[in-house]
């Protein structure tokens, strides 16, 4: 899941942006409103945290110019400004929930979590399984079998991505681009070394080897008996 993190204030800024990535989150984090505009037309986000004073012009400016141009994604204000005028106000510029600093975190993971949830299609299942694999995506809670496997941030968001595309090859450029960000150096193993750790979680005791490598392109994971390992 991306993030798109509109903020000043460096302290506020870095504690979010921090506190997102250790809960799964891709995270790209900008000052300006300028900025923000240019990287919503390059990058499509799930969910946008928006300061209202903000240089260049005010968050409320940016939240009017998406939504004039036809971008959806769900947006959590996060401001100073507490009256309920002031809510009212940015609630209909277009933001879908309205948060007063100062905040914990924890109220701000559980807002931006349930904005991601409403914004799914409705058709979505709130289950993805793979064989005896199932994975609750309310929950983010992970069974093999009878299992219970606890996974990290990380884990799960490539476990999550792979599920998502079951049966297709993702190459690790697109893994670095979901699970990490754009400026990830390419040729780094950290690809491996996660679906490594996957694997040792939820293949390993397990006679069906669900993640298979497809050589010189990727991964894939799938319930079917597969040569390629």
């Amino acid at each position: 899941m991306k993030v798109l993190v509109v903020e000043d204030d460096i302290k506020i800024a870095s504690f979010v942006e921090k506190g997102l990535r250790e809960a799964g989150f891709v995270v790209d984090r900008t000052e300006d409103s300028e900025q923000a505009l240019q990287l919503t037309k390059e990058i499509k986000y799930n969910v946008a945290i928006i300061d209202i004073m903000l240089p260049k012009f005010d968050g409320l400016s940016l939240i009017d110019l998406l939504r004039r141009r036809g971008n959806d994604m769900p947006i959590l204000v996060l401001s100073a400004k507490h009256t309920v005028d002031d809510r009212i106000k940015g609630l209909e510029q277009g933001a879908d929930d309205y948060m007063v600093k100062p905040f914990i975190f924890a109220e701000l993971l559980a807002r931006v979590n349930a904005l991601v949830r409403r914004s799914a299609k409705p058709v979505e299942a709130n289950r993805v399984t793979c064989g005896d694999l199932v994975v609750d995506l309310r929950e983010r809670k992970v069974r093999r079998g009878t299992q219970i496997v606890d996974l990290q941030p990380k884990e799960y968001t490539l476990l999550e991505y792979l599920l998502r595309h079951r049966g297709r090859t993702v190459s690790k450029t697109m893994i670095l681009e979901h699970v990490w960000d754009l400026h990830f150096d390419p040729q780094t193993n950290v690809v491996d070394v996660l679906v490594c750790r996957l694997r040792n979680k939820i293949d390993k005791n397990f006679t069906q080897k669900l993640i298979q490598t497809i050589r010189g392109i990727g991964y894939v994971i799938d319930a079917t008996d597969s040569q390629h390992q």
